[in-house]
């Protein structure tokens, strides 16, 4: 994986980044180490009307059942606490129990689409179960489809533009890994306590208010 503060490629069981020492415990000192409560599509900046949230919505319904091993949220909000919006994904993809997605699909197998209005940026944070199928060069791009939406302020066209294309990206990437399952292969061992967030799910956690903002893995 890529650091989210310096960017320069990591194990992604590292504990703290060797190049600039960034690691969880800096976001939860920020943020909490608490698991935030969320459902997949948590407006908490206020982006879209209610008939928007619905068309984002039926996008996140779709790929679900497109990928159901899979699942995609977004987040529209800052962090408070400080860092940027990558770091800020990286911690909530972390420490999010999804409500609404089922307790077999663990965070791990998640993707989130952080929104920050105040910075105008925005990011996209996998799971490490998608290493194998995923790159920065693919989130790139979709958050570039985006990108004009965005700048007129239409957040809901945007954030649909970015599930479709993604999941363009995902069902390629699914097409090639059958004919070629080597290369696909995990080539690093999954982090320890794998799973642990699923199991944690349905456990009771803090429900994230609008003045709360808080947003791999």
């Amino acid at each position: 994986m890529k650091c989210p503060r310096c960017v320069q490629v990591i194990h992604r069981g590292a504990g703290l980044c060797p190049h600039c020492g960034f690691g969880i415990a800096e976001m939860d000192a920020r943020h909490g180490k608490d698991n935030v409560s969320l459902r997949r599509l948590a407006d908490v900046a206020g982006l879209m009307k209610s008939r928007e949230r619905s068309k984002v919505q039926g996008a996140l319904d779709d790929f679900s059942r497109r990928f159901p091993q899979l699942f995609f949220a977004v987040y529209t909000g800052s962090g408070k606490g400080g860092g940027n919006v990558r770091q800020f994904g990286f911690w909530l993809l972390n420490r999010a129990a999804f409500e609404d997605v089922p307790v077999d699909r663990p965070n791990e197998a998640g993707i989130l689409l952080v929104i920050d209005p105040e910075t105008k940026s925005a990011s996209v944070t996998w799971g490490y179960l998608l290493d194998p199928y995923l790159t920065e060069e693919d989130t790139f791009l979709c958050l570039s489809r985006a990108h004009a939406y965005w700048l007129e302020g239409r957040f809901a066209e945007g954030t649909v533009r970015t599930v479709s294309q993604l999941g363009k990206i995902l069902a390629k990437r699914a097409a090639q890994a059958r004919r070629d399952p080597e290369r696909f292969e995990r080539k690093v061992a999954p982090p320890a306590k794998t799973g642990e967030i699923a199991r944690r799910i349905r456990e009771g956690h803090r429900q994230v208010g609008p003045k709360t903002s808080e947003v791999t893995k």
